[in-house]
């Protein structure tokens, strides 16, 4: 069996509200191990960092500002397939059309234009996984 790793991240929105322990709680009923966690208020450069994928497209500076706006709780999440599996776990992007059971079907509030406060984010590949990992963990 391959382990893999992923990082989990529940947002301002989610840490504001109160669910960071329903959130850790889903991720461990669901049979993966949490590695690393802490709580932190990131700075503009790391947030740059990690999306710098995005960098240029219309949504760049309001995620980054929304993602400045509080604290974050971020996690190295491990176990078979658990890139794909919390993917799974948190939803489609956009909380008012994610499915009930998933976190942000549950969780999740519809901002309007503000998709971005979704209550998590986790990785899409092994490769972002390494990568953002890096930039949140050292």
């Amino acid at each position: 069996m391959t382990t893999e790793r992923t990082l989990v991240l529940v947002k301002p929105d989610g840490v504001a509200r109160g669910l960071t322990g329903q959130v850790l709680a889903r991720v461990e009923a669901k049979g993966y191990r949490l590695v690393e966690l802490k709580l932190l208020h990131p700075q503009r450069e790391l947030l740059e960092r990690h999306y710098d994928e995005h960098r240029g497209k219309p949504f760049f500076g309001p995620l980054v500002e929304f993602m400045l706006s509080g604290p974050v709780v971020a996690a190295v999440v491990e176990g078979h397939r658990v890139i794909e599996g919390f993917r799974s776990l948190a939803g489609t992007t956009e909380p008012t059309t994610a499915a009930p059971g998933t976190i942000r079907g549950d969780l999740g509030r519809d901002w309007g234009e503000k998709v971005q406060q979704n209550i998590v984010h986790g990785s899409d590949s092994p490769e972002s996984a390494e990568r953002e990992i890096g930039i949140w963990f050292g």
